[in-house]
């Protein structure tokens, strides 16, 4: 009961961030914005959630994940009411850097519990039922906030994203109790447990993760949580509800896909293979999206204006059912750290999830504004195949020397 009422957190996070993807027409027209300014703005929640991940991990370790965890939540809580408030684009600027850090910590507190609280092989299990009770948020934001803002207007959704924040901050608060910490940190100052972040971050048992880390979450933030909804809807030419059924299946696939990349990983092993092999297959679906707009490729062979939306449901089931092999890399990473330092290894990787997510809605957004949405889409497949390539790379080297050890 405590992982799960700390999971409500990453469920809020998850509802709250993706929200423009069935929003941003009504939204950007409302706040005075260009497709290129909504990408900028919606940016400031990555950024700003990327910057609060050291704070978060020394905090985790430091004071405990009850207190952070209900910090953070007051935090987001506050953010979700900024955005329904805002009346232009510097309101919701300041709403999405709020959001971000009150959300910093909400995938990271349960996962820190469940690597404290169990063994290594229930902590690889937890991870992906953590991460798919997570997902659900997303559910919250394809047809059920659709249908809100269609009928109440995207403000509404912010707020319903407030109330969720509470319902997660009062679960937390009476079902969260954790033993004492790990280790003293009484003879450490906040800054040396700050810089151990960085080190952890720069270290070569974890740097090919942070690679790797740095185009996974950009994809599904990119992809589901906000160019998704106005490619099926601009050039699909489908309703607000109707992009928000696909994006429904969308999300069933990302809420099912940690428990799949749980299995084939205990059955098949390779988890190097996994993820790096899951990044290239999710680049080829999101080119072949792209591929069946109008002028694409695929249009052209089929001799067709645009392929129907179907191409596209079958292709998003894809993406949020392969995509979700991220969940491997907490598994992966705290095999690699001391018990008292989760927290700050954890945050290392997330600093990336979300410092990438923050780089590429920036570049998705000058790419949309150049060349349309098709190449937003396409920026996110060229950097999951650059950073599963840089994964392999720095996975070998870190491998050679202790195989020349050995020898």
């Amino acid at each position: 009961m405590p992982i799960l009422a700390l999971t409500l957190g990453h469920v809020f996070s998850n509802a709250v961030r993706t929200l423009p993807a069935v929003a941003a027409d009504v939204l950007a027209a409302d706040l005075g914005l260009s497709v290129e300014g909504l990408g900028a703005v919606t940016a400031a929640f990555p950024a700003a959630f990327a910057l609060a991940m050291v704070p978060t991990g020394v905090a985790l370790d430091r004071y405990g994940v009850r207190r952070t965890a209900l910090a953070l939540l007051a935090i987001g809580t506050v953010g979700a009411m900024l955005a329904a408030l805002a009346g232009g684009a510097a309101g919701m600027l300041l709403a999405q850097a709020v959001l971000g850090v009150g959300c910093s910590g909400m995938l990271m507190c349960p996962v820190t519990f469940a690597a404290r609280a169990l063994p290594l092989p229930r902590f690889a299990l937890w991870s992906g039922i953590i991460q798919a009770v997570g997902n659900t948020g997303m559910l919250l934001s394809a047809s059920p906030l659709a249908l809100l803002v269609e009928w109440q207007g995207w403000r509404a959704g912010f707020w319903a994203s407030t109330a969720l924040a509470l319902l997660a901050g009062t679960a937390v608060a009476l079902l969260v109790r954790e033993p004492p910490l790990l280790r003293d940190t009484t003879r450490r100052t906040v800054w040396q447990d700050a810089r151990e972040v960085f080190s952890l971050a720069r270290s070569p048992a974890l740097r090919p993760m942070m690679v790797f880390a740095f185009a996974s979450f950009a994809a599904v933030l990119g992809v589901r949580g906000l160019w998704g909804g106005p490619w099926l809807m601009e050039v699909k030419g489908l309703g607000r509800v109707e992009a928000g059924n696909l994006l429904l299946l969308c999300t069933a696939a990302l809420t099912l896909g940690p428990a799949l990349a749980g299995v084939m990983d205990r059955l098949l092993g390779h988890r190097t293979a996994l993820m790096a092999g899951s990044h290239a297959l999710v680049a080829l679906l999101i080119l072949l999206m792209a591929a069946g707009g109008p002028g694409g490729p695929l249009t052209a062979a089929f001799g067709a204006a645009v392929l129907p939306p179907a191409f596209d449901a079958v292709l998003l089931v894809g993406f949020g059912l392969v995509i979700s092999f991220q969940v491997l890399i907490f598994p992966a990473a705290r095999a690699m750290v001391a018990p008292e330092q989760t927290g700050r290894a954890l945050s290392a990787i997330n600093t990336s999830f979300f410092g990438g997510a923050a780089v590429m809605q920036a570049i998705s957004g000058a790419a949309a504004s150049a060349a349309g949405i098709a190449a937003a889409l396409c920026s996110f497949a060229v950097a999951l195949l650059l950073c599963s390539a840089g994964f392999l790379l720095l996975r070998r080297r870190s491998a050679a020397p202790r195989t020349s050890a050995a020898r």
